[in-house]
């Protein structure tokens, strides 16, 4: 993008923006709150919880305890790292050669569907959440790994309501999809 009127092109990286944002804030408290409830449960009624259940359904617990506590762990490093670029704590040149510590990737339910279901609801709940809470920030991450490179970001699938409007302005030019009251 060029100048317009003697003003300086200043693209806002919304991914930046919302990195130092109430609304990572809010995404920080919540990581940091699902770390210690799923540590209070698995250290706590989850212990009782598995004890209860049949051979494959504990071996299926155990691995998906760990998968949740190993998948907390990477999210809870890359927002402690965000965290401390936002307060000034560290360089984004610094966090970056950090990074490298972080291993934030992508980690689903390993049990099969009808195995998980068998697990305790307690677990499940923590789980999904905890995949939610993964998603959110993966992309996040990818976000702004893509503003640092000056990737614009990739534009959302067209809902079926554009593609009606598309298709309004095709069949009757561009007045009637801006006015479709005249």
């Amino acid at each position: 993008m060029g100048q317009l009127a003697g003003f300086e092109d200043k693209t806002v990286s919304f991914a930046r923006r919302l990195a130092r944002s109430g609304a990572f804030k809010a995404l920080f408290n919540e990581g940091m709150g699902l770390v210690e409830e799923s540590a209070a449960y698995l250290d706590g009624k989850g212990r009782e919880d598995s004890k209860g259940l049949g051979r494959p359904q504990a071996l299926a617990y155990a691995t998906e305890s760990m998968r949740l506590t190993t998948r907390l762990m990477q999210l809870a490093s890359w927002l402690l790292l965000q965290r401390a670029v936002n307060e000034g704590e560290m360089t984004p040149a610094q966090a970056a050669a950090e990074k490298h510590r972080v291993r934030l990737s992508r980690q689903e339910i390993a049990s099969a569907p009808e195995t998980f279901e068998q697990m305790p609801a307690r677990l499940r709940d923590l789980c999904t959440r905890s995949l939610r809470l993964q998603d959110r920030i993966l992309h996040l991450d990818r976000s702004i790994q893509e503003a640092k490179l000056g990737i614009e970001p990739r534009p959302a699938a067209p809902t079926p309501v554009a593609r009606q409007w598309e298709t309004l302005r095709d069949a009757f030019g561009p007045a009637a999809a801006v006015n479709p009251r005249s």
